[in-house]
């Protein structure tokens, strides 16, 4: 599993499998995309600081710490 971010446009693209896609679904901020046995082999999510926040604020204070601390090292 690979994960880029690019701020100019504010995208989180993960990638899942290095299959090929034959399509894709947009789900409200997320744009999946299938392969030809519809499993979903790369993901991009619009407006990921925002979703980002979210995730980060349904995790325990602890867990925010130890992400906190390991990406200020």
């Amino acid at each position: 599993m690979d994960y880029k971010y690019d701020p100019e446009s504010n995208v989180l693209s993960v990638t899942i499998s290095q299959k090929p896609y034959d399509y894709a679904e947009e789900m409200g901020d997320f744009i999946v995309h299938f392969d030809k046995n519809n499993k979903p082999v790369y993901i991009e999510i619009l407006n990921a600081n925002k979703f980002l926040k979210k995730a980060v604020n349904t995790l325990s204070k602890e867990t925010q710490k130890t992400i906190s601390d390991a990406l200020s090292a």
